[in-house]
Formats: C-alpha cells, sequence, structure tokens
C-alpha cells in the first residue's frame, strides 16, 4: 500500500527538521521519571507559575469578573471585589461586542490596542499607532506570523543570535527559510559585535542566500544580557545599511536585575536615531503577559507593533491574521491591564505594587545567588543574568567526560544534563539546543525556582557535579576563562 499523507515518510519535510529543545529529550525523561515518582525540578522553560510564583491579584479579579459579567449584577460583588477590579471589568466588557465568548476583530479589541499604544508612547517619549498594533496568543505566534510573511524559500535567511531561543530555528526551519548565526562573546559578557554581523552576512551570501530580517532578544535568552543604547544604535544602522527587517524580541523588558544597563527599546533608539534611518528601518517589536512579574504563560497573551512597514503589507498580514479568527479574548484583557495597571491613588493600587516588587526583587536576589552558586563549582562559568530569567552557564567538561557521552551516543552537554537530571531531579535544557561555539558546553536553567529552595537546589547541583568532575577527570582540572 502506499503511503498515506500521515504516515511519517510521507510528512512535510520542513515539520520532520524542527527541533525544539526546550521541550525535547530533556524534558521527555523528566517527564518519564516524575512519572514513575521521582521529584523534579523543572527549570527547563520560563513558566513562573508551575514554579510556584504566585499570579497577581488585580488581574485576576477583573478577568475572574469579565468571565463571569452576572457576577457584576450581584448586590454584594463589593464585598468580594475592590471597585477598582469591578469598574475595570465593565471597562473591557463595554469593549467586547458579546463579552469574553465572541470573537473579536483579528487584529484584537481597538480599545486594548488603544492602551498598547499609549504605554508604548510613555516608555519611548514617541507616538504609536494603535492600527499597526497586532494582538496574538502569547508573543510566540507573532514571532511565527512575521516570519512566515518574511520567508519565501530556503533561499532567504533570518539573522539569528547564537546562542537563540529555539523557537527561531524551529520557525525558520518550519518555514523552509535558511538560520544565518551571528555569535555573541561570552567572555564580553555576551556582547555583540557588529564586525561579527557583517562577516555572517557576507559568508551567507556567498553561499547564496538572501538575508532578509534580523533578531534580537533583548534581554537575552538564554544568556540574559541587556543591549546597550550604543550597540542598539549600530544595530538599526547595520540593519539600515543591508536593508534588513529587524525583529525585536523584548518580551523580558520587566525583568531587569542590576541598575547600569536599564532596558531600552529598540523602537525608542530608532526613533531618536532621526532620518533617514527612523524613517527607512524597518521594525517589528514583541511583547508578552507571559513573563516579567506578570507570569502568565498560560494565558497566552502578546503583541507586536510594526514601525515603517508599508500599508500593503500591513494589509497582508492583516489578511493572514484573519485567517485565525480572533486572538483569545481573556489575554487581551490580560494585556491591557498590562500596560494600563493600577494608578496611584487606585484602591489597588498598593497591593499591585507590593506584589510586582516583590516578585522582582526576589527574583534580582535567585539571580545572583544562581550565578554565585555555578561559580563556586569545578569547572563552571557563569556570566551575571542581567535580564531575563535564565542562567547559562558553561560547564567545561574533561576529555574522558566527552569519550563517555560519544560512547553513550549523546552530544556531551545532554550526557551532562542527563546525569544531571537522574541524580537531582533537576531539568533543565543543553546548550547544544540553543546553539554555541564549537567544544564549548552550557546548559540553561531558569531562575525561577522559589527562593527559599534555591540553597539546597544550588547545593545539590554543586554535589553532583563536584562528583561528576571527580569520575571524569580526577585532580586535573581547568584553568578558568
Amino acid at each position: 500500500m502506499a503511503p498515506r499523507a500521515l504516515d511519517y515518510e510521507s510528512l512535510n519535510e520542513n515539520v520532520k527538521k524542527v527541533q525544539y529543545a526546550v521541550r525535547g529529550e530533556l524534558y521527555l525523561r523528566a517527564s518519564e521519571l516524575q512519572k514513575e515518582g521521582k521529584k523534579i525540578i523543572f527549570t527547563n522553560v520560563g513558566n513562573p507559575h508551575a514554579l510556584g510564583q504566585k499570579p497577581l491579584t488585580f488581574p485576576r479579579q477583573v478577568v475572574a469578573l469579565c468571565q463571569a459579567p452576572f457576577l457584576l449584577d450581584d448586590p454584594n460583588v463589593g464585598l468580594f471585589f475592590p471597585a477598582d477590579a469591578i469598574a475595570k471589568a465593565k471597562h473591557y466588557l463595554a469593549m467586547t461586542i458579546g463579552g469574553l465568548g465572541a470573537y473579536t476583530d483579528s487584529r484584537g479589541m481597538p480599545g486594548v490596542r488603544k492602551e498598547v499604544a499609549d504605554f508604548i508612547e510613555r516608555r519611548d517619549g514617541y507616538p504609536s499607532d494603535p492600527e499597526l498594533i497586532f494582538l496574538t496568543d502569547g508573543a510566540s505566534k507573532g514571532v511565527m506570523q512575521i516570519l512566515n510573511t518574511i520567508i519565501r524559500g530556503e533561499s532567504d535567511g533570518i539573522l539569528v543570535p547564537v546562542p537563540q531561543y529555539p523557537l527561531y530555528s524551529a520557525a525558520i526551519s518550519l518555514f523552509g527559510g535558511s538560520l544565518v548565526p551571528y555569535f555573541l562573546e561570552e567572555t564580553a559578557n555576551w556582547g555583540l559585535d557588529v564586525n561579527d554581523l557583517r562577516q555572517s552576512v557576507a559568508q551567507a551570501r556567498s553561499k547564496g542566500i538572501t538575508v532578509r530580517a534580523m533578531v534580537i532578544i533583548n534581554p537575552g535568552n538564554p544568556t540574559g544580557q541587556c543591549l546597550s543604547e550604543a550597540n542598539l544604535r549600530e544595530i538599526l544602522h547595520f540593519c539600515y545599511q543591508e536593508n534588513l527587517v529587524l525583529l525585536g524580541d523584548e518580551v523580558y523588558q520587566q525583568n531587569i536585575y542590576q541598575d547600569e544597563r536599564p532596558f531600552i527599546s529598540a523602537r525608542k533608539v530608532l526613533m531618536g536615531m532621526g532620518p533617514p534611518v527612523s524613517k527607512e528601518v524597518q521594525l517589528i517589536s514583541f511583547h508578552t503577559v507571559s513573563k516579567g512579574y506578570w507570569g502568565e504563560c498560560g494565558q497566552r497573551g502578546g503583541y507586536f507593533e510594526m514601525t515603517n512597514i508599508p500599508p500593503k503589507a500591513v494589509d497582508e498580514i492583516y489578511k493572514v491574521a484573519s485567517v485565525s479568527l480572533s486572538p483569545n479574548v481573556p489575554a487581551q484583557i490580560f494585556m491591557g491591564l498590562m500596560v494600563n495597571p493600577p494608578k496611584p491613588g487606585d484602591i489597588s493600587y498598593e497591593q499591585f505594587i507590593r506584589e510586582s516588587k516583590g516578585i522582582l526583587e526576589s527574583l534580582r536576589r535567585r539571580a545572583r545567588m544562581m550565578t554565585d552558586g555555578f561559580n563556586s563549582c569545578r569547572n563552571v562559568i557563569c556570566n551575571f543574568t542581567e535580564g531575563a530569567m535564565y542562567s547559562f552557564p558553561q560547564i567545561r567538561l574533561p576529555p574522558k567526560a566527552i569519550d563517555a557521552a560519544k560512547m553513550a551516543g549523546k552530544v556531551p552537554d545532554v550526557f551532562y544534563c542527563l546525569k544531571l537530571l537522574e541524580a537531582t531531579g533537576i531539568s533543565t535544557v543543553p546548550g547544544s539546543g540553543f546553539g554555541q561555539k564549537e567544544g564549548v558546553f552550557h546548559l540553561r536553567t531558569t531562575i525561577l525556582p522559589a527562593e527559599e529552595d534555591m540553597p539546597e537546589i544550588m547545593d545539590s547541583f554543586k554535589k553532583f557535579n563536584d562528583e561528576f568532575m571527580e569520575q571524569y577527570e580526577g585532580h586535573g582540572g581547568y584553568s578558568r576563562l
């Protein structure tokens, strides 16, 4: 019998090429061990609520009222919900046609898009157009929609930082394009050198690839660095020279753990550069409710904003968005609440500030605890997590460990991470899933485990690591970078 359309051998080859390490071999093994009764600490994905972060009270109150609007008719509603949450729920319900169970415009509710535009203007100091903002089911959906629009075939290349969040490699494979890597420099705190960008583009062109867009992840995932204003200006000038669309993945903009390098949006820097650059460079910026101190990953709320995209191209993007009819409506309300939170004087303001500050201050302490913990381990070196929610330590694997990994048919850092998982229950992602220089090995872990659990987790890691190094290296040892 001839293969059927959904037999493995006749599937779309682009689907088979997709690799997504965050939910790869390590995650699958961790899930098996969990079913067998082993306690697993899932640090493989930035999923704050799964690791114990409590939801912010005010947005949940508002969305609860929107989901159950009959509560608003109850004369006792004011006993259970604060007046500003009740007013806000009525505000969002008035934007819908039929409540949360009805489709909205395919770009999202106009009222929420206006709130996003106002937030961007407050943040950057430059006006934003709600007609150029599309609400999406998480930032990932927006990224995929834009990459699908840009990539025409395998000769189209997308510049992506290495190490990179594997959404980009997976989506580029799925849409049949070519990933063009540019390496971040670990010894310069994961800095970006524009000369490396030029070299990457030249190499791609020599292979017949047309480089059409560049991705930046700021703050970095998995690397945690924050791009300086000078670096962003260089990047934008480079995109202007090379005629590239810049895709600004800025989902971790609330997650900043130091004061020296605050988050600055690519759009703010672009607007400040003035013509011709500010009028010519095409920029798509992405944000989400999944990260920051919100951590509402399961709600699937995000947006993208388009700058300098011609109206006809915007119409085509709208047309494709319309195929999915509507972004999910509760998440649109979460997005509205994120960009337009309680203000000073509101009943819920003090509680909202107390909760959000508490989460961010704890994350800042956890970033330091994890960095210091890794740097106290034998053959491990780790840059401080300036932003986002990950540590990305380099693991200097001894030759005997690399040989043992080959014997087991495993990539060396996968071998190490599997051993770590079996010994400690800590589920991480090997650096090979994000890309790294040849012969250099890393792992990525979130900084999200509860603060009170962090010392025990880091002690457990240190004990495993030092025993692993003793087993495969003895008393030799490597010098640090």
